[in-house]
């Protein structure tokens, strides 16, 4: 069975971290780029950032770059990211997808049930 399940989304204030996972199963890993995306009330989706796990190119939205840092562990099959410097704007549902070969080109594989985070002021 294929899952993708995102994680570590809660409540935080501005200026903290968080970090969420994205971990998958029932697929071969390496084969796909699994790219962030958060989605806010009232707002369209919006990509975050991207990570290849086959040469390790990483993506970032202007509005995170800087503050947000994507990573991947192969051995447990989990895509990370690293969220400091919070802001009241990033609150959001976060999801994470997987595109099959080296980028996040649309469409995806597969997508995750988001995590959210609320960020305070």
């Amino acid at each position: 069975e294929v899952q993708l399940q995102a994680s570590g989304g809660g409540l935080v204030q501005a200026g903290g971290s968080l970090r969420l996972s994205c971990t998958a199963s029932g697929f071969t890993f390496d084969d796909y780029a699994i790219g962030w995306y958060r989605q806010a009330p009232g707002k369209e989706r919006e990509g975050v950032s991207c990570i290849s796990n086959y040469d390790g190119r990483t993506f970032y939205a202007d509005s995170v770059r800087g503050r947000f840092i994507i990573s991947s562990d192969n051995a447990k099959n989990t895509v990370y990211l690293q969220m400091n410097s919070l802001k009241p704007e990033d609150t959001a549902a976060y999801s994470c997808a997987a595109y099959r070969g080296d980028w996040c080109v649309p469409p995806s594989a597969y997508w995750g049930q988001g995590t959210q985070v609320t960020v305070s002021s």
